[in-house]
């Protein structure tokens, strides 16, 4: 529970963080080209607001309905559907008054502020932490892989060498540049043998909705650390911080090893050997359908004291390109990704989630280096999803005024009443998909 508050927490401060700057973006245009702003808002108040106060022509407040935030521009047809001030002539001080370009400017002052913001934090990250990742020449002892890396053609033990031939200097980065780059081979050293393993459309489906895949191989050196209620591990007595010795007298050097001795003895008498207090025990147990024991692995230090990771650490100057280069590299994958979206084969759609899958990607203990890195990664997100050419969205606007500066026609006011409605519609029908999509996924 604990982990999860910690979570929510990380969540709402970062999108907080990030509406009140996009919406800031759409503010300074404004006040710059002279137009007026009725309201500001974090988060949306339909009916009432927690908090509002008000400065000059401009209210500011906190909504109770925690999807976003919105500034309130005068003579522009927004979400508050405000109609009948668009009945009324035009005023000087009004967003329908304004030049096409002042318009333009407005409009995409949102999204240029959480691309601005996002390379500010990824600059700041590199200076204050610098980076650090596990070169994949360093994984010596090969990989250790899932049951979904099993599927497309991976196997324990594998030395993964390139991807269609390139080599991935950061271990981590492999499989996403599989899905990412729509790989089709991946080249391992097997048993001192070469081997293509092919990748099908199929096989990246499955990339797609895996979270593991493959880890680098580690030494069969572990303890018990929480045991599961009604497992096994439990009913046999087995406790916290028991350390591992065999497996019905058979010794293990790696730890895939003692998984797959588990999956081929399901619903089978084992004896455990191991340590508890230095003293040594013994304990029988039956291995779970699924082949398990019910227990959460804790590896002790010498388990992967032959990984050596790189740091990589930058000085002011050096922290500038560097994180110039990342927020580039960050939005290419992104928009990576979002073309998988529309892929039928990958069918990667069936990932999209909501609000519990975004905060899943804070960690469950707060740590600042994480939680910036994860708001300068939502900042993308945030800037290139409103920039879909979707009305109700600064992209929709941004269609619409590019036409009037191609054209030199406006589209006339009902189309844009009708248009904001639709896209209205459309934003919320993604919504209640992806969140439907994070239920759903709770349930399996």
């Amino acid at each position: 529970m604990e982990q999860v508050l910690i979570k929510a927490a990380q969540l709402i401060l970062s999108l907080s963080i990030l509406v009140i700057l996009h919406e800031f973006g759409h503010y300074a245009f404004a006040r710059l080209f002279k137009t007026r702003v009725e309201k500001f808002y974090l988060f949306f108040d339909p009916w009432f607001a927690l908090f509002k106060l008000k400065r000059g022509e401009t209210e500011y407040g906190v909504g109770w309905l925690p999807l976003g935030g919105y500034v309130k521009i005068s003579g522009m047809i927004d979400e508050s559907m405000d109609k009948e001030a668009m009945k009324l002539p035009p005023q000087s001080w009004e967003f329908r008054s304004k030049k096409a370009y002042q318009r333009l400017l407005i409009m995409v002052g949102g999204v240029l502020m959480n691309f601005i913001f996002a390379f500010m934090i990824y600059i700041g990250v590199l200076y204050a932490w610098g980076t650090q990742y596990l070169p994949t020449e360093n994984v010596i002892h090969g990989i250790e892989v899932d049951e979904v890396g099993e599927q497309i053609g991976l196997q324990n033990g594998d030395k993964i060498l390139t991807v269609d031939g390139q080599y991935i200097e950061n271990f981590n980065k492999i499989i996403p540049t599989v899905i990412l780059d729509n790989a089709r081979t991946i080249q391992v050293l097997r048993n001192e043998e070469k081997i293509d393993v092919e990748i099908s459309d199929e096989d990246l489906a499955l990339l797609i909705k895996s979270k593991r895949v493959i880890s680098p191989r580690i030494f069969f050196n572990i303890k018990a650390g929480k045991i599961l209620k009604d497992t096994p591990a439990a009913t046999a007595g087995l406790k916290k911080n028991d350390v591992f010795v065999d497996i019905d007298g058979q010794h293990f050097k790696y730890y895939d090893e003692f998984s797959s001795y588990l999956k081929s003895h399901k619903e089978q008498q084992i004896k455990l050997n191991l340590l508890r207090d230095e003293q040594a025990i013994q304990l029988s147990m039956q291995v779970s359908e699924e082949g398990t024991l019910g227990f959460q692995r804790v590896l002790m230090e010498d388990a992967t004291e032959f990984l050596e990771f790189k740091t990589i650490k930058y000085g002011f100057f050096e922290s500038i390109p560097a994180g110039l280069k990342r927020g580039v590299n960050t939005i290419q994958d992104y928009l990576k990704q979002f073309k998988l979206i529309f892929s039928p084969k990958t069918k990667a759609y069936e990932s999209l989630g909501g609000f519990i899958a975004i905060g899943n990607i804070f960690p469950g203990a707060w740590d600042w280096y994480s939680f910036w890195n994860m708001t300068a990664f939502l900042s993308i997100i945030l800037a290139v999803m409103n920039l879909l050419p979707i009305p109700a969205l600064d992209g929709g606007h941004v269609t619409f005024l590019l036409f009037e500066i191609v054209t030199g026609r406006k589209p006339g006011d009902k189309f844009l009443e009708y248009a904001q409605i639709a896209g209205m519609f459309i934003l919320l029908t993604l919504v209640l998909y992806a969140n439907a999509n994070d239920i759903i996924k709770l349930f399996n």
